[in-house]
C-alpha cells in the first residue's frame, strides 16, 4: 500500500471506531493508530473481524518506557494481514499502575508477549490468567528494561562452590571499571590499553631484526 492507501484504511478505522482512536499517522510506511487504553479489546476485535482489515495475525506486543511523562508507558501491537499483506501498529498508553486489558481472548499468542511487558517494564495486564514474570530469575527486583533501572542491575548471581548452591550477592564491580577516560576512538589512548603491551614488544623484536 502506499500512503494513500494507508490513510483511506486509517480514515476507514477511525470512522468505525471513533470513540476508541486517539490519533493516526503514516510513518516507515506503516499505519499507527493509538487508542483508549480500556477500549483496546473492541479496537482489536474490529482489527480482527473486520473484512476491510481482516489483521488476523498479532505478530508482537512491545512496551515502551517514556520516565519523563505521567504516563510512562506505551504498549504497542503490531499486527499482520495476511489476506490484505499489510501491517499496522496500534498504541495505547498507561501508567505503573493502571493495568491495560488482556488480549488473549482475541489473540491467544499474547500470553508471551503480556508476560515479557510485565517482566520488563511492570506493565500490569488485567484479566491475564498467568501473569507472572517470564524471563528474568526468581525473586527478581525491578524491571530491566525501564529507563531507570540501573544497568549494572541489583544483585548479581554466582554459584558458591563451598555452599554448593547458587547465592545471590549485592553487585560490585572492581574499580577500574568505573574508570573512563570519555576518549574518541578516532584518536587512540595516550597510555598502553591492557593487552597491547605484547603487541609493543613485538614491534620492537621487528625493529632490532
Amino acid at each position: 500500500m502506499d500512503d494513500q492507501d494507508l490513510k483511506d484504511l486509517g480514515s476507514y478505522i477511525t470512522s468505525k471506531l471513533d470513540q476508541a482512536i486517539l490519533d493516526e499517522e503514516i510513518a516507515f510506511g506503516e499505519l499507527t493508530l493509538t487508542a483508549r487504553a480500556d477500549q483496546i479489546i473492541d479496537v482489536l476485535m474490529f482489527l480482527r473481524n473486520d473484512g476491510t482489515c481482516r489483521f488476523s495475525t498479532l505478530i508482537d506486543i512491545c512496551g515502551v518506557d517514556y520516565p519523563e511523562r505521567s504516563q510512562r508507558f506505551e504498549v504497542v501491537y503490531h499486527l499482520l494481514s495476511l489476506h490484505q499483506n499489510q501491517r499496522i501498529r496500534i498504541k495505547v498508553v498507561t501508567d505503573e499502575d493502571t493495568p491495560v486489558p488482556s488480549c488473549i481472548e482475541v489473540y491467544p499468542a499474547a500470553n508471551w508477549y503480556e508476560r515479557e511487558a510485565f517482566d520488563m517494564y511492570g506493565i500490569v495486564f488485567s484479566g491475564h490468567p498467568d501473569l507472572r514474570r517470564l524471563l528474568t530469575d526468581y525473586g527478581f527486583e525491578g524491571y530491566p528494561l525501564r529507563k531507570d533501572f540501573p544497568l549494572t542491575g541489583h544483585v548479581e548471581v554466582r554459584y558458591d562452590d563451598e555452599q554448593k548452591r547458587v547465592v545471590y550477592e549485592p553487585v560490585s564491580l572492581v574499580q577500574e571499571f568505573r574508570n573512563f577516560d570519555f576518549m574518541s576512538p578516532w584518536e587512540g589512548a595516550k597510555y598502553i590499553l591492557p593487552g597491547d603491551e605484547k603487541a609493543d614488544s613485538e614491534n620492537a623484536e621487528g625493529e632490532e631484526a
